[in-house]
């Protein structure tokens, strides 16, 4: 299907999550706009009539009249309705589930651990020795899932699945691009140890789509203030941000 009209992909622009999506989107080429948002408003009509769930990102297709929220049904929503040539996915029965094997992986274990990793190594107020121990040595069990299967990879076909990239790559992309932040090391030491995830992260990383994609993130970030882990520029942690919050409504 050729889509006549913008999908809206409703976000709160710090989080990788709603960039797993908007990349995609861009991949594809579909048209769409943005419904960028507060952080704060995230639990909060209109964007709780959207997703009863208070989670980004959520996307409304005019085209066919589908409002979806969830990352994973949301790719598989875009492969299915605006991929018909198979740019970034195969129809062919091994390679189609194991795209979807590869995605769930991302759902169930890259996002939620290094998720966690953030909240306690960046955002909780008081840190937490053990719990950051524990999330960053999950954030490197994933990385080095990744790496033992790009590295059984032969050299020209450094994929998840098949000979070419799909979505079951893409969608590692946002997370693996914190890395760094995440484990508090310089960007250029995020993958030591992981030399294939390193080359393939890079590749991906390289594509106008993840530029494009950034850039759209960086400008809804000035718009909103934000600093880089998206918070309130001058704001430390998410206790200064509730405190500041109470502050404005009193």
């Amino acid at each position: 299907m050729t889509p006549t009209k913008a999908i809206r992909v409703w976000l709160t622009p710090p989080g990788p999550n709603s960039w797993k999506v908007v990349n995609v989107i861009e991949e594809l080429g579909v048209p769409y706009e943005f419904v960028s948002f507060k952080f704060e408003h995230v639990k909060s009509p209109p964007f709780i009539n959207i997703n009863p769930n208070g989670r980004v990102p959520a996307i409304e297709d005019p085209n066919t009249d589908i409002t979806l929220w969830e990352t994973g049904a949301i790719i598989q929503y875009l492969i299915s309705q605006y991929d018909p040539n198979k740019l970034l996915h195969y129809d062919t029965l091994k390679e189609h589930n194991l795209c979807i094997q590869w995605l769930s992986f991302q759902i169930s274990g890259q996002g939620p651990y290094f998720g966690q990793c953030g909240w306690f190594s960046v955002l909780h107020p008081e840190k937490i020795p053990s719990a950051i121990e524990r999330y960053q040595n999950e954030l490197k069990r994933i990385l080095g899932v990744l790496e033992t299967v790009l590295a059984s990879r032969p050299a020209d076909q450094q994929w998840l699945v098949g000979d070419r990239i799909t979505f079951a790559d893409l969608s590692f992309v946002p997370y693996n691009d914190r890395v760094d932040v995440l484990l508090g090391v310089p960007a250029d030491k995020k993958f030591e140890s992981f030399p294939h995830v390193k080359a393939w992260h890079e590749k991906m990383i390289a594509r106008p789509a993840w530029i494009k994609s950034m850039e759209h993130r960086a400008r809804l970030m000035d718009e909103q203030g934000l600093d880089w882990h998206g918070l309130p520029k001058g704001v430390a942690n998410i206790e200064e941000f509730e405190k500041s919050l109470k502050q404005g409504e009193e």
